[in-house]
C-alpha cells in the first residue's frame, strides 16, 4: 500500500511538473550572452526573490511561450534592443497574446533599437524613437558623460508618485542612457513612470538638430508601463544601461555639482520589477455578501427603504502574504442604471463594510464594487438584487399628512348627520301654520 502510494505521487509530479516548483517561471530573452554578467545584480536579485529564470537568445529557435494552450511562463523579459526577429513561435502577435492571457512583460531598449522592438513598444501604447537616437539633455547629465550629454542624471522628482511602482525615491539621482519614447495620448492606460526634464530632447547626438525632435521636455518618456484590463502589465525602458551593474553601483555628480555615493538605480529597478511582475500593488476581492442590518438574515428581495449591510474582504499582497487592505478610499455604489447611494467602506474587523438606506424607488440594482487606483490592481464586482415596493400591509393605516381630509370627512359626515336629525324632528308650531294658510 505504502508503495502504491509512492508511485502515485511520483506519477503526479511527472504528469504534473510546475507541482514541483511553485516559483514564477520567466523567461529572459538577450541578444548576448554576454548581458547576463554586465547586468548579473539585477538577475541576481530576481532570482534571491524567488523567480526561476530561464536565459535564451532572442534568435532562438526552438523558442515558444505556450504549449498544449498553456503558457510555459508567468512573465518574459526582452533584454535583447537589437534583435531584428524573435526565433521560433516567438513573434509580436504572440506577445500581445501572452499579455492578452496574463502575462507580463518587460522590456529594455537602447540606443541601438531595433524596428521589431518599436513594433512591440507600439503595441502597448508607446513610440520610441528611431535607431541611432537618444536622450540629450545639456543641464541635467552626469560628470562621466562623454561629452554628448545622453548620461542622464534624472532627479526621482521625474518618477510617478506612486510608491508602489518607483519605491520611495531618494534625493540619489538615476542614471540613464538609452533612447527616449512618447505614450499613445489615446491610450488611457499608459503611464508615466520616468520622464525627462523639461531641457531635454530626443535626437541623433552625432547630428546637428534640424529637424523637430521626436519628443521634447517632459513629454520625452524614460520609463513608461501599462496595466492592461486584466491586469497584465507592461514596463517599456528606453535604457538597458540603467539595469545594469555599472549603473546600480556608480557614483553621481550632476552638472550642478550635486554628487552621490551612489546612484538611485538599485532601488528603483528592484521596485519595477516587484511591480511588474506582481510582487507588489496585487489586490483580491472574496467573500461578498449583504443583509438586513437589523436581523442580519439576507433575502431574495429587498424593500424600499430598509437598512442593509454590505460586507466584503479586500486583501493586498505585501512580502508574499495577504493581508487586509487599508484603503480608505474604497466606494460601493447601489446602481439601477445610475447610482442612488455612492457610500465609504470601513474596515470591520477583517472585511470592509457600509449601512445604507435602500433608496424609495423599486427595481433591480447592483451592490458594485469598482476600485481602479495607480500601483494597483483593479478590482471590479457587481452583486444583483430586486429592490420592491411596500406591500399592503406594510402601509400606515393612518398618514400624518392626511390628517386634514380625515377631518374634513368626518366633519362632513357628522354635518350631515345633524341636519337629518333636525330636518326629521322639526315642527311648526300651530300658531304659524295658521298663519301660513
Amino acid at each position: 500500500m505504502r508503495l502504491s502510494v509512492t508511485i502515485l505521487t511520483v506519477l503526479s509530479f511527472c504528469w504534473f511538473p510546475s507541482l514541483l516548483s511553485l516559483k514564477p517561471k520567466t523567461l529572459v530573452l538577450v541578444d548576448d550572452w554576454s548581458i547576463r554578467d554586465t547586468h548579473s545584480l539585477f538577475f541576481r536579485s530576481l532570482k534571491d526573490r524567488g523567480y526561476e529564470l530561464s536565459f535564451k537568445l532572442a534568435s532562438d529557435a526552438s523558442l515558444n511561450l505556450s504549449k498544449y494552450g498553456e503558457f510555459l511562463y508567468d512573465n518574459l523579459m526582452i533584454f535583447a534592443p537589437t534583435v531584428e526577429e524573435f526565433g521560433g513561435t516567438v513573434n509580436v502577435a504572440a506577445i500581445t497574446d501572452f499579455i492578452d492571457g496574463g502575462g507580463n512583460l518587460m522590456v529594455a531598449a537602447s540606443p541601438d533599437v531595433s524596428e521589431l522592438i518599436r513594433e512591440l513598444a507600439a503595441e502597448v501604447g508607446v513610440e520610441l524613437d528611431e535607431k541611432s537616437t537618444s536622450v540629450i539633455d545639456h543641464m541635467s547629465y552626469d560628470a562621466k558623460d562623454c561629452g554628448k550629454h545622453t548620461r542622464l542624471a534624472v532627479s526621482s522628482a521625474n518618477l510617478i508618485n506612486s510608491e508602489l511602482i518607483v519605491g520611495k525615491k531618494s534625493s540619489a539621482p538615476i542614471l540613464y542612457h538609452g533612447v527616449g519614447m512618447i505614450a499613445d495620448a489615446t491610450n488611457p492606460l499608459v503611464l508615466d513612470i520616468m520622464h525627462a526634464s523639461s531641457t531635454a530632447y530626443s535626437y541623433n547626438p552625432d547630428e546637428e538638430v534640424l529637424d523637430y525632435p521626436h519628443a521634447v521636455g517632459k513629454s520625452t518618456l524614460l520609463v513608461s508601463g501599462l496595466q492592461a484590463r486584466n491586469n497584465a502589465r507592461v514596463i517599456i525602458s528606453g535604457s538597458m544601461a540603467m539595469f545594469s551593474d555599472q549603473y546600480l553601483m556608480a557614483s553621481t555628480r550632476t552638472a550642478s555639482g550635486v554628487s552621490s555615493e551612489k546612484s538611485g538605480n538599485e532601488e528603483l529597478v528592484r521596485s519595477l520589477s516587484a511591480w511588474c511582475f506582481h510582487e507588489q500593488g496585487v489586490l483580491r476581492l472574496s467573500n461578498i455578501r449583504h443583509h438586513l442590518a437589523k436581523d442580519k438574515s439576507q433575502p431574495q428581495a429587498y424593500t424600499v427603504t430598509d437598512e442593509v449591510e454590505y460586507l466584503v474582504n479586500i486583501e493586498e499582497l505585501v512580502d508574499g502574504k495577504w493581508l487586509p487592505f487599508n484603503g480608505k478610499d474604497v466606494q460601493l455604489e447601489f446602481v439601477r442604471i445610475d447610482p442612488f447611494v455612492r457610500a465609504f467602506l470601513k474596515r470591520k474587523g477583517n472585511d470592509m463594510a457600509v449601512k445604507f438606506k435602500v433608496p424609495d424607488v423599486y427595481g433591480v440594482f447592483q451592490f458594485k464594487v469598482d476600485y481602479n487606483r495607480v500601483g494597483y490592481t483593479r478590482i471590479k464586482s457587481a452583486t444583483q438584487i430586486s429592490v420592491r415596493p411596500w406591500q399592503h400591509t406594510q402601509y400606515e393605516r393612518f398618514i400624518v399628512s392626511a390628517y386634514p381630509y380625515y377631518a374634513s370627512s368626518f366633519s362632513m359626515m357628522i354635518g350631515v348627520v345633524i341636519f337629518s336629525f333636525v330636518f326629521l324632528h322639526y315642527k311648526e308650531a300651530e300658531g304659524d301654520k295658521k298663519k301660513s294658510d
